[in-house]
């Protein structure tokens, strides 16, 4: 790896500044956040594997703090060509890459431009196909009970139908449908571990959902993924609940699914023992392997 003095540091690559933090020593693991609209330290749970592991987390473009292009550029192509070039510059052969939510899709993404380049997958709390957040996150919030008002603006978040002024407000009104049961001690655990210093980015999340994630979907791609991966998620997850880790383990060859109890969209601030137990297994190679023969 190309050693740095300090990190958290930024990196020019390719035509945008990417916000990369580095920690940990051993085999590689990128990471990739959720949102859009988030940023590295929504992962902060994740640090406690910096121990066995050097973790390499950085910003998406035009989230956080990688910014200097225009939010119009984040295409899946120049998303995951910035991991790409991230790997060029840290010197790693290949690496392990975890998605979480949206970072998933752009885990997914990388998995199939660049399968040379990834040693392992994890899937967290995402799906294959935007329909999942788009149109059935709606329809499943409706069942258990949230009223009309908070429904619709589930849907007109994912897709980007709200103005930047309205993200703050929007997202403090949903947020409890994240998480299982009361949320604050795993968003004060989150917070503790380096949350506070979140930087959101409203704009993508609306790009996103106006031009990103219509119809995007890898399904009848997934049977190209070479990597052994494992998919887990949380079993209360409204955005990609288990029928969706089902389909999306399923299309994986030898994938393997974890789904994680009293749970919901970020079961590494809500079961972090189970979730890190369970990546330290996988990434390892001490428990079952996928790679397809």
């Amino acid at each position: 790896m190309r050693l740095r003095s300090r990190w958290p540091r930024k990196i020019p690559l390719r035509d945008v500044s990417l916000y990369v933090d580095v920690v940990g020593h051993g085999p590689p693991v990128v990471l990739m956040h959720g949102g859009p609209s988030a940023d590295l330290w929504t992962m902060a749970a994740f640090r406690r594997c910096a121990d066995q592991f050097t973790l390499v987390f950085y910003d998406h473009r035009c989230n956080g703090r990688s910014m200097g292009v225009p939010v119009s550029s984040m295409t899946w192509e120049n998303l995951t060509a910035d991991a790409e070039a991230l790997r060029e510059f840290l010197g790693f052969e290949t690496w392990s890459v975890l998605g979480h939510s949206f970072g998933g899709h752009v885990a997914l993404e990388y998995a199939l431009r660049y399968p040379e380049r990834v040693s392992r997958l994890v899937l967290l709390d995402t799906g294959a196909d935007s329909r999942w957040s788009r149109e059935n996150a709606p329809r499943i919030l409706q069942q258990r009970g949230y009223d009309e008002a908070r429904v619709e603006l589930v849907r007109r978040w994912f897709r980007g139908e709200f103005a930047p002024r309205e993200y703050l407000s929007t997202f403090v009104r949903i947020s409890g449908a994240y998480m299982y049961g009361s949320g604050w001690r795993p968003m004060l655990r989150e917070l503790a571990a380096g949350g506070w210093r979140t930087r959101m980015r409203p704009e993508a999340l609306i790009f996103a959902g106006r031009h990103l994630l219509p119809g995007w979907s890898v399904v009848d791609r997934l049977g190209a993924i070479t990597a052994p991966t494992l998919v887990m998620a949380g079993r209360e997850d409204f955005l990609f609940p288990p029928e969706c880790q089902q389909e999306l383990a399923g299309g994986i060859p030898g994938a393997r699914l974890s789904i994680v109890d009293r749970a919901g969209h970020s079961p590494q601030d809500e079961r972090p023992d189970e979730v890190l137990t369970a990546l330290r297994t996988f990434l390892t190679g001490t428990g079952s392997q996928n790679r397809p023969g």
